[in-house]
Formats: C-alpha cells, structure tokens, sequence
C-alpha cells in the first residue's frame, strides 16, 4: 500500500479554459487546521454568484472555482478542469442564449465543440 500526502487546493477555472494548463492553483492548506481559512476565501470568490436567495448560481459565475483535496499541484488542475467542464458550458449557452454573447458563443464552438 501506498500512502500519498494530499493537501487542499482552491482552484479558478476561467470560462474560456480549454484544459488543465488554463486551471490556477490560487492557494492550498497543507493541514486540517489551515482548512477553515482556504474555505473561507473559497466561499468569498464564489459569492458573486450566489442570487437573492442565497443559491449558487453557475450561470451568473465569471469562473468556476473548486475546493479540492489531492495529492499534486497538478492533479488538481486536472480534476477542477474535469469538474468545471460542465458548468462552463452551462455558463457560456446562457450567455449566448440571453445576451447574444458572440465571444461566448466563439468559445463553444472552437473549445467545446458546441453550436
């Protein structure tokens, strides 16, 4: 068996990522007892996307950012492209659907694949 340290990472995906190289790494917590603070500053870089009733909202997000626990600098970036790739595309069709965002709509089709 191998044991392998993991640490927590805070991660900000941009809307225009096309893969894990785009990913930053914003800060990490190297132990349980730094914790409260990463998921402090976690929950102040989403709050622009929480509505009026104190729901996240991706489509209101400018980045996705997740909090995550790995073992690398590296797969972090990894898994927060993997789990931002969704709410992105979510993000930029509402974009292109409510406010004719050409850049958005760019974005999908060249990036996602996405008409």
């Amino acid at each position: 068996m191998n044991y392998k340290h993991k640490l927590f990472y805070l991660c900000k995906t941009p809307l225009s990522a096309e893969g894990p190289k785009d990913v930053e790494v914003i800060d990490r917590a190297e132990s349980s007892d730094e914790f409260p603070e990463l998921f402090k500053e976690y929950e102040e870089r989403r709050a622009h996307a929480f509505n009026e009733d104190k729901l996240y909202s991706v489509i209101r997000a400018d980045d996705v950012y997740e909090l995550l626990r790995t073992g690398t600098e590296q797969e972090a970036k990894e898994m927060a492209f993997d789990k931002a790739q969704q709410e992105i595309v979510t993000n930029l069709q509402h974009r292109v659907m409510q406010k004719n965002d050409k850049e958005a709509k760019a974005i999908l089709k060249e990036v996602h694949g996405v008409e």
